[in-house]
């Protein structure tokens, strides 16, 4: 597990994520929405969670290992779907992927994100699994299942919690709201990263990929904004997801639940697993933690579906102690990203050989052999 030295920690990669892309593409990745309280009450009470450390029990080895859906990870966290990534560092999409197949941890494609189904497909040897935004038209929703199920994808990620795109104000003044537009402040922003602006050439303007084949031809940004807003209109609910479940034959996951109440209802339908999520503190700032409503979740559902979570997790320490309050598995998004943007095209090994190390470490030191033993090591605060 070699990472670079010269970024052992999290804020690292953050501080230097933040002096090499534009401004506007930083913003766009490092901000929740409205006064960002969610964003930093996520991460806020995951570390207050704390664990037991048990120093004289007999301890042999710790093993990260995790099996999910009849594969075995080599440890037990993935890359989170995220929107738009070419943006924030050319081909970071592609980065991460090859990352995550060369260190046999699941990456999870977003429809949104700027590389396709099918190349995801390729770079993983059909491991992705793929999260979708639900279309409005149905025709367009089977269109877009039939070619993760091509793909091979194993899991189908359903998010729930884009009834209305989040109010982020960053985004807003940065001219990526929808429509987005670009400001003299970007043009000046992206002058003064010359780095990113050439990758960012040479490599081609982001685009939404998988998208591609279904958008008009020759739109402007104004044009854009207006068809994706149109295109994924309109709430998940019970009545869209039970034909989903219908079509598709491989793992189902319900990514964005924050409550008891659409856990239960995952758990009628059928599905396989849930992601404890707030997409990141980037929807409702007036929600709860994801951690908060994990224990109970966990607690009361984890015999019938797989639950996993994400939102507010950064480093190893935080995925222990997310394991720790009930998940049986848990992905990380910005840290990911961060990383790419550091770093370029080594910052996706980067960031898994650093979280292996850090979680190896907590491991260790609280005696914990398997990951499904870490809810034993909790302080429970009585």
């Amino acid at each position: 597990m070699s990472y670079d030295s010269r970024y052992p920690a999290i804020d690292d990669l953050i501080r230097k994520a933040k002096k090499k892309i534009p401004r506007f593409a930083f913003e766009y990745l490092d901000g929740g929405c409205n006064e960002d309280v969610n964003l930093m009450r996520n991460t806020k009470e995951i570390r207050d969670v704390q664990l037991i450390p048990q120093y004289l029990t007999k301890h042999t080895r710790s093993e990260m290992k995790t099996e999910l859906f009849g594969h075995v990870y080599d440890a037990p966290f993935g890359i989170a779907p995220v929107g738009l990534q070419g943006l924030m560092w050319p081909k970071s999409p592609e980065i991460l992927a090859k990352a995550a197949f060369e260190h046999n941890i699941p990456f999870v494609l977003s429809t949104v994100t700027t590389m396709d189904i099918e190349r995801a497909s390729e770079l993983t040897e059909g491991r992705a699994w793929f999260q979708l935004y639900h279309p409005a038209d149905n025709k367009l929703r089977d269109d877009i299942i039939k070619r993760a199920d091509a793909a091979g994808c194993p899991v189908l990620v359903l998010l729930c919690d884009v009834p209305t795109f989040g109010f982020r104000p960053r985004d807003i003044r940065n001219g990526l709201a929808m429509p987005p537009k670009m400001t003299v402040s970007n043009m000046l922003q992206i002058m003064g990263r010359p780095d990113w602006a050439l990758r960012t050439l040479f490599n081609g303007q982001p685009n939404f990929a998988t998208m591609k084949p279904y958008m008009p031809k020759g739109l402007d940004l104004k044009q854009l904004g207006k068809y994706m807003d149109a295109t994924f209109s309109g709430r998940l609910n019970e009545e869209k997801i039970a034909p989903i479940r219908d079509m598709w034959k491989g793992k189902i996951v319900l990514k964005g639940v924050a409550c008891e109440l659409d856990a239960e209802k995952a758990v009628q339908l059928g599905l396989d697993g849930i992601i404890v999520s707030n997409h990141g503190g980037r929807q409702l700032d007036a929600g709860n933690s994801t951690i908060k409503p994990l224990k109970y979740i966990a607690e009361k559902y984890r015999d019938k579906l797989t639950v996993m979570m994400d939102s507010g997790i950064r480093s190893g320490p935080d995925i222990a102690r997310s394991l720790a309050s009930g998940a049986d598995f848990t992905f990380l998004g910005r840290t990911f990203m961060y990383s790419v943007a550091a770093i370029g095209t080594k910052g996706g090994d980067h960031a898994i050989s650093l979280l292996k190390t850090q979680l190896q470490q907590v491991m260790e030191q609280v005696c914990c052999e398997q990951v499904k033993d870490f809810p034993k090591f909790l302080d429970s605060g009585d």
